[in-house]
Formats: C-alpha cells, structure tokens, sequence
C-alpha cells in the first residue's frame, strides 16, 4: 500500500515517519534501511500499545530517547576500526552480500588510501583493462 492510498491523516504520518527513518538511515550509514524500518515499526507498535494501556505519551518518548541515547553510546564503545586490507574486504563483502566486491573496493582503497583521490587535471584514457592514469581504476 502506497502512502497516498492511506486514508488515515495517522496512518500517513507513520508510513511518512517510516520513509523518513529509512532516507536518514540511508544518507548517514548507506546500509540498514531494512533494519532500520523494521524497529520503526516495532517503537511504534509497543508504543501505541503502551499509550493505549494508560502509559503517558510524553514519558514513554522520554524513555525512548534516553533508550537510543545508551544504545548509540555502547555500539560507539564496542565499534572497531576497519585499518588493514583484509579486514576492509572482509567489511565490505559482508556489506555487499558480495565477497568478490569487497576485494574490489579493498583493492581501490589501498590504491587511492582512506581519504580517496584527489582530481588531477591530466586526460586519462583507456589502456587495456586499465587506465593510463595511476589513480584510476576499472571496475
């Protein structure tokens, strides 16, 4: 069901929210949309179901945020640095669903570094299977 077949002004406001959370999940991590929209739906379900059992709506929105706070503070602790070659491919196939795209955007980043390539105004121009500039690569 599309959101402008919703005819609920409610239900349009959740599957807004929803779209919303996926957009932002998408824009800051580039992954876990699904995961992401998935526990929308379950804060908002257990959320209306609370609010309709008699819980104060204002008090459960508190508990909720300090809730994110604290998870957001224990993945940043337990989060690890991705430093080495093989540990960029392992992350990135897992990422990719793909073992063979994690080698390859392991094999760029250890050509162009972790901050990228920077522009170089030289023509560059196909070679084979490769390119005549060293910061290019085929994929």
């Amino acid at each position: 069901v599309g959101e402008d077949e919703l005819e609920d002004p409610y239900e349009k406001i959740g599957a807004e929210l929803v779209k919303e959370v996926a957009k932002k999940t998408d824009d800051v991590a580039g992954d876990g949309t699904t995961t992401a929209t998935v526990l929308a739906q379950a804060l908002v379900r257990e959320g209306l179901r609370n609010v309709a059992a008699g819980a104060n709506p204002l008090g459960l929105k508190r508990g909720i945020e300090k809730a994110v706070e604290k998870v957001t503070e224990t993945l940043l602790k337990s989060a690890k640095e991705v430093e080495t070659k093989e540990q960029i491919a392992a992350t990135a196939g897992i990422s990719a669903g793909d073992q063979s795209i994690g080698d390859l955007i392991a094999e760029a980043m250890d050509k162009v570094g972790n901050e990228g390539c920077h522009h170089r105004r030289r023509k560059a121009t196909p070679s084979g299977s490769s390119w005549n500039s060293p910061r290019v690569m085929r994929f």
